[in-house]
């Protein structure tokens, strides 16, 4: 079976368009957008690096850095990676736990593009030399890996 290409893109607003708002003050489900998974005959892994991911402690302030993945295995939506970036930019000046971002990542997703399989695993800078991982995970009920 052929895979067929996406050619649709009538439903994306925020890729290739002028006058994109940067909203730094809190993330939301509905800043993402996606588009149909043409390869519905194959669960296959999307993994997506966010390198440079700023947020801020909800207590203090201060500024936290992090490293978050992103792998999913789409169903019928996969996510378009320009509202990632938007959605990423959202958490700049939101306070918000390092655990609590990383659960929130996956519940937006989840909600997003309803995946598979979805891990988040956010490895956060050291702050007085402590650094600290977190995975989070969603598995639909009923698939197998």
């Amino acid at each position: 079976m052929a895979i067929k290409t996406f050619n649709d893109t009538s439903s994306i607003e925020k890729l290739g368009k002028g006058g994109t708002k940067y909203d730094y003050d809190e993330p939301s489900v509905d800043i993402f957008e996606t588009f149909e998974n043409t390869a519905k005959n194959r669960p296959y892994v999307i993994t997506l690096d966010v390198p440079e991911w700023t947020g801020k402690c909800p207590v203090t302030n201060q500024p936290d850095f992090a490293h978050i993945t992103i792998q999913y295995i789409p169903r019928d939506r996969c996510i378009e990676t320009k509202s990632l970036k938007l959605y990423v930019f959202a958490y700049r000046n939101y306070g918000c736990f390092m655990e609590s971002t990383t659960n929130r990542f996956v519940d937006d997703i989840v909600a997003a593009c309803d995946p598979n399989w979805v891990k988040v695993i956010g490895r956060f800078n050291s702050r007085g030399g402590i650094t600290l991982d977190v995975e989070a995970e969603y598995i639909r009920e009923g698939f197998k890996r």
